[in-house]
């Protein structure tokens, strides 16, 4: 008698967030509690390199444990009903077929040429990461996008791909970026915006890998659907289009068309020149699906059940970024976040040049699974890398650019990201069957920064 072989299952998020919760606690019990001081530059909070000291331990007990995921959601509470809010809001606009009926049209327009999209995507989505930060903004686009390339013939994870890793691939090869690139090198001291060349070479390597690494799974998907992870998903959901039978497109379709790509474009320019964020974005979300109702014709109560069955939809990618958050709530407690910071900063110090200057690339990948904000790993992670950088001989503009890679592509994979939780959520793709798909992703892109990490090692990347 056969035995079926067992195959190694990817954890279910929440339990994959509960065990690196455990650890969290585990270690808070074992490692001796540590800070850095902190010091205003320029208006932000960083860390006092020199002003590491322990501190009484702190250890974090099973009521604090337990409690933490009550803590994360309230701390991450924006980012959480900002997603119930856009997915509520989606849900309405999709109801009346003009999304479906618009990109349905547009799948037949490039019956035969699709596959260009993959590409021209992520160049379009990454020079928005690279040149003023676009990232949460990209959430949205992730389920009208699913929709599109399973009306090409291919599957959800493509969609999602070429929205969120074009994102991440901009942040990877960051060469203008105010939220990350432009902060690290105001603390580590460099010129504004130096270094650029190297740093659009890197995106365009990042962005040709990444457009052959899509293109070919998604050929292999148009071929043999049955091949995807996501296979069953796709084939129930709601969301897919029959291309024979498209929703009819009149005028007040085209109205409601107006409407949606109207809000687009007062999205972009509400980020840029307004300074929106998440609940401003909501607002309009929220303002657009009930515009849409109105020329649509949704009775009141019609625009409530759709709103709350988007809502309703979405809860559990919603829920997953608290639980995220209460792993740094954990961190916080057991005050060990920066005694990592100062075991990693001891170790580097220690070692060869070159080993130095790849060392710093690993800890930022690394660094980047709890503390996922570019600008947040800048603040507490440049004041140490920039001297220490001085110290083992690697350039500050090396050491910037190990921050701006590790952030980057180590955002697509973290189950503590909220831009990735959300889009994963809003897309409704699991996110154990995104990171059986993205792993060997990662794993190469991982190496094309460690590559260009050595060359700007070697080449002296500065001014310094």
């Amino acid at each position: 008698m056969d035995k079926k072989k067992r195959k190694l299952a990817i954890p279910d998020v929440y339990i994959l967030l509960f065990a690196i919760i455990l650890i969290c606690v585990v270690l808070s019990y074992i490692i001796p509690a540590g800070a850095y001081d902190m010091m205003e530059v320029d208006g932000r909070e960083v860390v006092d390199p020199d002003s590491y000291h322990n501190i009484e331990q702190t250890p974090v007990s099973l009521m604090q444990m337990l409690s933490s995921i009550t803590r994360g959601l309230q701390d991450s509470a924006q980012i959480v009903f900002f997603i119930f809010i856009i997915g509520g809001a989606m849900a309405v606009i999709q109801s009346t077929s003009v999304i479906e009926a618009g990109l349905g049209k547009l799948a037949k327009t490039l019956n035969g040429k699709d596959l260009i999209v993959i590409p021209v995507v992520l160049a379009l989505v990454g020079i928005g990461g690279a040149t003023f930060g676009l990232c949460e903004e990209t959430i949205t686009l992730a389920p009208i996008f699913v929709t599109l390339c399973l009306a090409m013939g291919y599957d959800s994870l493509v969609g999602v791909a070429i929205v969120m890793v074009g994102s991440s691939i901009g942040w990877a090869g960051e060469f203008m970026n105010p939220f990350c690139l432009q902060v690290a090198q105001n603390i580590a001291e460099l010129p504004p915006l130096s270094g650029m060349g190297l740093r659009i070479a890197l995106f365009v390597t990042m962005w040709i890998v990444t457009s052959l690494y899509i293109m070919r799974y998604a050929k292999k998907i148009k071929k043999e659907p049955r091949l995807s992870t996501v296979y069953e998903i796709d084939q129930n959901r709601e969301d897919t289009l029959d291309l024979d039978h498209l929703p009819k497109f009149g005028g007040r379709e085209i109205a409601i068309l107006v409407v949606f790509i109207g809000m687009m474009v007062l999205l972009v320019y509400g980020v840029i020149e307004l300074g929106w964020y998440m609940d401003e974005i909501s607002a309009l979300f929220l303002g657009a699906s009930i515009i849409c109702a109105c020329i649509g014709r949704i009775g009141f109560n019609r625009y409530a059940q759709v709103l709350g069955k988007g809502m309703a939809d979405i809860a559990t990618g919603a829920l997953v970024v608290g639980f995220a958050k209460a792993i740094v709530v954990v961190l916080t407690d057991g005050n060990i976040l920066h005694v990592l910071l100062h075991g990693a900063a001891s170790v580097l110090g220690v070692l060869p040049p070159l080993f130095s200057a790849i060392g710093m690339y690993i800890f930022q990948n690394l660094l980047n699974i709890i503390v996922v904000s570019g600008s947040g790993q800048a603040a507490i992670s440049m004041p140490l890398m920039a001297p220490l950088a001085d110290l083992v001989d690697v350039t500050r503009q090396t050491a910037v650019m190990a921050l701006s890679i590790g952030n980057g592509i180590s955002n697509v994979l973290t189950p503590v990201s909220g831009f990735l939780l959300a889009g994963l959520a809003l897309a409704k793709v699991p996110y154990s069957k995104w990171v059986k798909w993205i792993l060997p992703l990662i794993g190469i892109q991982f190496v094309v920064g460690l590559i260009f990490i050595i060359i700007a090692h070697v080449t002296g990347y500065g001014p310094f």
